[in-house]
């Protein structure tokens, strides 16, 4: 379903379910928070994020770095965790989440391992902070890694640091999917589709984007998230992106709108 972004004005006056996101990039979190919203078939709309816009500022009082949601009356939602537990009062079936409460924790852990601070994904932020700094190929251009360090948390000299999480990461989440392949699923959790499945799905964008079909991208941004070190490279494992392609093919919305 295409995306139709309203302005400011109207986002704020309207008491239905809207979300600020990111255009023109798949953002792993906003793409997997269209994700859920698409999956439990939730109405809402779309206000383009804007770093410049002093009223979306004063709206959402947070930082503008990924998805916002808002409903009724309720406070701001921005954490990946708060999104969805919106969508599960909102939508509660299908649910997203293990019925298990063992297997429940250990998704809620492994999503934060992907989507939460010091995660994979931060983490990759950070690997092309540190080569846009170190005038590698890859990285971010020098006055947007120099921003992004100060917001981010990076240090020089965390570049190898950086590269063997980044490494050990993608590692855990084949492991589990070859598990679960071996068990006879082709899901993270038994033989039912979880958000983590679509936090993983989403999560690729950043290593290997979807083909411009369905993910059209200027060659230049398309370069830059497909550049990998030849750990991150060798971690990469097919499987992950096989579990991404039946995401997309079976469960999520294709070309992206981004």
């Amino acid at each position: 379903m295409p995306v139709n972004y309203v302005s400011v004005e109207e986002g704020m006056a309207d008491d239905g379910l809207r979300m600020v996101v990111v255009s023109g990039v798949p953002s792993p979190w906003g793409e997997a928070a269209k994700g859920i919203f698409h999956i439990k078939g939730l109405e809402w709309r779309a206000v383009r994020l804007a770093y410049d816009d002093d009223d979306l500022k004063k709206w959402t009082r947070r930082n503008l770095s990924g998805p916002i949601a808002f409903y009724g009356d309720d406070p701001p939602r921005s954490g990946w965790a708060e999104i969805l537990m919106l969508a599960e009062r909102l939508a509660p079936t299908p649910s997203l989440l293990p019925s298990d409460p063992l297997e429940r924790a250990l998704m809620v852990g492994l999503s934060h391992e992907i989507l939460g601070e010091e995660g994979l994904l931060w983490l990759r932020r950070l690997q092309a902070v540190d080569w846009g700094l170190n005038g590698q190929e890859g990285g971010f251009a020098p006055p947007v890694a120099k921003y992004l360090s100060q917001k981010y948390g990076y240090t020089e000299g965390r570049g190898d640091e950086i590269s063997i999480r980044i490494t050990a990461l993608l590692t855990l989440l084949s492991d589990r999917l070859e598990a679960q392949q071996a068990a006879g699923s082709a899901f993270y959790f038994g033989d039912q589709l979880s958000a983590l499945d679509i936090y993983s799905a989403a999560a690729m964008a950043l290593f290997a984007p979807l083909p411009d079909k369905d993910c059209p991208l200027p060659p230049p941004v398309r370069a830059a998230f497909e550049t990998t070190d030849d750990a991150t490279r060798a971690a990469l494992k097919p499987i992950l992106l096989t579990h991404r392609d039946k995401m997309y093919g079976e469960f999520l919305e294709t070309p992206l709108c981004l």
